[in-house]
């Protein structure tokens, strides 16, 4: 399992590194934790389309719920009836209840393993530094601490403690200059540093932040969704989703560096003002009174069409 990831790391590592080492250099002026929260919005923009689709299907649930209700009325006891007609109702509205749903989770998914090499790897996919001078660094930081069992940590430490590095043979001034001038932090927190669940100190900021703001977005959503569809789902489900993210998010925050952590916490910010902005583009009143418009215009077009016909035989008769 661990090559897998391992594998999916390297695979991602590498043009992610590429995008934050543009944004570092270019755009934040050396500072790697905005760099993070503008590769974050980058990657939410991205994503627009998919929370557009989800909006618009969110309303297309609200519209047919009504025909939904009247079919289990009509077919009542009669389950594959009912079965049958709703999803006759599905493709006649052009409706996939099951699209959106999990699809932004899995899209992150992706973007979280390149981040993951990247925040564990600096040297090798942010810095570009090759792997002959990193495992002779490597080999160097033994010599002066414990790096203990966890080896993904190895290039952090080297970073943090560069100082306590001797000049080692093989390794340029260059490297040393380049890792000495790496700005690996955000408002006074190293983004290498993973927090202790058994000991309270300022990296906490970032597992609550991340709960927060999670939970804060969790809640909209779900108040979005009971305004815009009262019949969705039972209080005890949907209060069990509604937590599920946050403490997911708590859970992984306390798991890897707090530059993952930031990752998340400028996601959920942007994704709660992005649930914002489309709701108000794409409220439910304006998307039915558009399909009510294209309904009817269809409709008139057929009529017509029929009626030019009809005229057609009768001058042919």
């Amino acid at each position: 399992m661990n090559s897998f990831f391992d594998s999916m790391y390297a695979v991602l590592g590498y043009p992610f590194g590429f995008v934050l080492r543009f944004i570092y250099n270019y755009i934040t002026a050396g500072n790697y934790g905005l760099s993070l929260i503008l590769f974050t919005l980058f990657a939410r923009l991205l994503m627009i389309p998919t929370t557009i689709s989800q909006q618009k299907n969110t309303v297309k649930t609200q519209r047919i719920q009504p025909k939904i209700r009247r079919i289990n009325e009509k077919y009542k006891g009669d389950q594959k009836k009912i079965q049958e007609e709703t999803q006759a109702l599905y493709q006649r509205e052009g409706f996939n209840p099951m699209s959106g749903g999990c699809l932004p989770l899995l899209l992150q998914l992706p973007i979280i393993y390149g981040l993951i090499g990247v925040i564990y790897h600096p040297l090798k996919y942010a810095l570009l530094i090759g792997k002959e001078p990193i495992a002779k660094l490597t080999e160097a930081i033994g010599k002066v601490m414990e790096l203990g069992k966890n080896t993904r940590m190895v290039e952090l430490t080297i970073i943090e403690n560069i100082e306590k590095i001797p000049d080692v043979p093989g390794v340029s001034a260059q490297v040393y200059e380049a890792i000495r001038n790496f700005n690996f932090t955000f408002c006074g927190l190293p983004l290498g540093s993973v927090p202790d669940l058994h000991n309270f100190n300022k990296l906490w900021i970032i597992p609550v932040l991340s709960f927060v703001t999670s939970l804060a977005s969790a809640i909209y959503s779900l108040i979005k969704q009971k305004r815009q569809n009262p019949a969705a789902g039972n209080a005890a489900t949907t209060g069990c989703m509604m937590l599920f993210m946050p403490l997911f998010s708590l859970y992984l925050t306390f798991q890897f560096p707090i530059g993952i952590g930031l990752y998340w916490i400028a996601s959920n910010v942007f994704s709660f003002i992005t649930m914002i902005v489309t709701g108000i583009i794409y409220s439910p009143e304006k998307l039915i009174a558009r399909d009510m418009v294209d309904e009817t215009v269809t409709r008139r077009s057929k009529e017509n069409y029929i009626r030019r016909l009809s005229n057609i035989n009768n001058k042919d008769a």
